[in-house]
């Protein structure tokens, strides 16, 4: 029978360069997975970031800072409130599934397994990873964080939509502008191929003086506004009309979630905000499991292996072991073939389950995943 995808057979060169990874793979004692969103895409979820993408014509990038919350927590919290309600519509995908099962089967096995993911919206924990072997490097969507100095209230997993009465059919979808980037998404994504995270003095470098937040804060009120007022100005129309437009109503800040604990302190999405540094204790995380494991095999999803932070994560893992690249993008897929490792273009969902069968088997998936 021949090997195939779920879409289509493999060619004969597919077939053996699958060949060779298996046999790496069944040798290998320890793994690193580095997932990003394109493992996510295949449930349905929008990318973070992807070219036209809009949520009631403002940008992600423009919304996802401490700087805009403090502008207008009304706006951002709607935003996310609408992200959460995406992500819990959607259910894992097999490719999921199949991480999750590998963690188990390595557990099992006596080996080692970890699982970085740079996605907020809960999957990976949904399809059954360990939380303690799958670290969120940029947190997650349904952590919720209390915004005063004074409180150090977290709460992990709460899944309720809405969060308060105020955030109840603030549901939108994403508008996605088919030919549509805004200049500022293109000159973000060329600084990420090119600048590594600082997460040193996490603690110091996490505070401004407070002429710098008010600088900031009155800023991000201006662009908030430009952005109202002439909503087109920053895309480079490539034959798309303008998308429909739906003004955002306001929120006073006495009607959004507040700490339960402080009682007055706002509180916010638990996850990493643009000029924000990477969770100081996740990072120290990782950073041990490299430290302690000589990793046989990185295996890179849904991401490029050539943007931080999973470049710093593959690049490490390089001088132990192999890599092996489930992307969308064929560039990435052909560097990391010619550089000794194995790339597999297409649907990590699909790839997924096929790859890693030598050691999961084919089946993986709980009889109630349709549910999860």
């Amino acid at each position: 029978m021949p090997v195939r995808l779920p879409s289509r057979p493999l060619t004969t060169e597919e077939q053996a360069h699958l060949a060779t990874f298996h046999k790496h793979l069944l040798r290998s004692r320890t793994i690193l997975a580095v997932v990003g969103a394109g493992l996510s895409a295949s449930s349905g979820l929008p990318t973070f970031r992807g070219a036209g993408g809009l949520w009631r014509n403002y940008a992600s990038i423009d919304l996802a800072t401490p700087e805009a919350f403090l502008a207008d927590p009304g706006l951002v919290w709607q935003f996310y409130s609408s992200r959460r309600y995406q992500a819990l519509k959607v259910r894992p995908n097999k490719g999921h599934f199949a991480l999750a099962e590998l963690g188990r089967r390595m557990e099992d096995n006596g080996k080692k397994f970890m699982m970085l993911t740079q996605n907020v919206d809960g999957l990976d924990i949904r399809a059954g990873h360990d939380p303690k072997t799958c670290l969120e490097l940029h947190g997650s969507l349904f952590t919720l964080k209390c915004t005063s100095f004074a409180c150090t209230y977290v709460e992990k997993g709460n899944r309720e939509h809405p969060l308060v009465k105020a955030l109840e059919g603030k549901e939108d979808e994403f508008i996605v502008q088919k030919g549509r980037k805004r200049v500022r998404d293109e000159e973000q994504e060329e600084s990420m191929k090119k600048v590594k995270p600082d997460t040193t003095n996490q603690e110091e470098e996490g505070r401004k003086c407070d002429s710098e937040a008010t600088s900031d804060l009155e800023d991000t009120k201006s662009k908030i506004q430009d952005n109202v007022d002439n909503h087109s100005t920053e895309t480079v129309d490539e034959g798309g009309s303008s998308p429909e437009y739906k003004p955002v109503e306001h929120i006073p800040e006495d009607e959004l979630p507040h700490c339960p604990r402080c009682k007055s302190g706002l509180l916010r999405p638990g996850v990493v905000w643009f000029g924000e540094s990477l969770p100081l204790d996740v990072i120290d995380k990782a950073d041990q499991f490299l430290v302690d494991n000589e990793v046989d095999l990185c295996l890179v999803i849904g991401t490029s292996g050539t943007v931080w932070p999973a470049m710093g994560y593959v690049e490490r893992v390089k001088g132990t072991g192999k890599v092996a690249v489930f992307n969308m993008d064929e560039k990435d897929i052909e560097m990391t073939k010619e550089r000794g490792g194995w790339g597999f273009a297409g649907d990590a969902a699909e790839w997924l389950p096929l790859a890693l069968e030598p050691l999961i088997g084919s089946d993986f998936l709980p009889r109630n995943w349709k549910r999860l």
